[in-house]
């Protein structure tokens, strides 16, 4: 009993020699000093930051969830009559996605981009799978990510519409216009998350009796395996991450051009999308069992 009174008298001795009302009262703290000066400027700037780091999260939210309704409109395709009205209507809506992208452009103007890169990449690879899964419908080929970043340049001449000429950044200071790249790791971020669509898309197209699609589907989806598969284990590790969900990806696009060129002529074309679903998901089991 007594070490713990003796204990408890040592705090209350201690506190003793710091009176409440000088602490709280600061007396003895000039404010006028360099000292609290300099502290009150670092409390400026750090409040600034955290500020413009919780609007580029709400602009990023933004960005990720008119991506996804992109995407969205054109898993249609495989459905509609009107390809073209489907494309039309999600370059809109890019062209909206972009504008939130121009603003992330403008909070990030004379900051180093990558000390907010953590609030803006999910946004971004969202807009890169959005863009790339446009792109294949079009061309059936890859968007390289030089031709992202060149839709990423905005003028206010033409009031807030892309600008297709690359310039410098002197000129960009100059002309008022701004920039966004997309950085190597979103970009492959967002590719690797393009596969699922495709897979998806693959299987929805095979249930509109749609045969073709899914062999250009799988030829695709082997090369950018291959490219990833160069990668391995050297790069980022959320690009490694995302290897395993591209091999399922690849396994189930294959699977059902197998069925397609095996069984292809004996079971009716409105009867193959329930013939894949069932083999995607004894795929499925049989990879959580293992």
């Amino acid at each position: 009993m007594s070490s713990k009174e003796g204990s408890g008298g040592f705090r209350k001795r201690k506190h003793d020699n710091f009176p409440h009302n000088q602490r709280r009262e600061g007396k003895d703290v000039n404010s006028s000093s360099p000292v609290m000066l300099a502290f009150k400027s670092f409390q400026q700037e750090l409040d600034a930051r955290h500020d413009k780091y919780e609007r580029l999260v709400k602009l990023s939210r933004d960005i990720t969830v008119e991506s996804k309704r992109t995407i969205f409109l054109l898993h249609r395709i495989t459905s509609a009559p009107y390809m073209e009205e489907i494309l039309t209507e999600s370059e809109i809506k890019l062209d909206g996605v972009r504008q939130k992208i121009l603003q992330v452009a403008q909070e990030l103007s004379g900051e180093d981009m990558h000390q907010f890169h953590r609030a803006i990449t999910t946004g971004l690879q969202e807009y890169v799978e959005a863009v790339s899964f446009q792109h294949f419908i079009k061309t059936r080929s890859l968007i390289s990510m030089d031709e992202i970043n060149k839709q990423l340049i905005f003028s206010t001449e033409d009031n807030g519409k892309e600008n297709k000429t690359p310039s410098s950044d002197a000129q960009d200071k100059q002309c008022g216009t701004w920039r966004l790249k997309i950085t190597p790791v979103d970009y492959l971020l967002g590719v690797a998350d393009l596969t699922g669509e495709l897979m998806r898309m693959c299987i929805n197209s095979v249930g509109n009796g749609d045969i073709d699609t899914p062999f250009e589907v799988s030829q695709f989806l082997r090369q950018v395996y291959d490219g990833f598969s160069f990668i391995g284990n050297t790069g980022p590790y959320e690009v490694s991450k995302k290897l395993y969900t591209l091999k399922q990806s690849l396994a189930k696009v294959e699977n059902a051009c197998y069925a397609l060129k095996v069984r292809g002529s004996e079971i009716p074309k409105h009867m193959l999308a329930d013939v894949f679903s069932v083999k995607t998901e004894m795929i499925d089991q049989e990879e959580g069992i293992s």
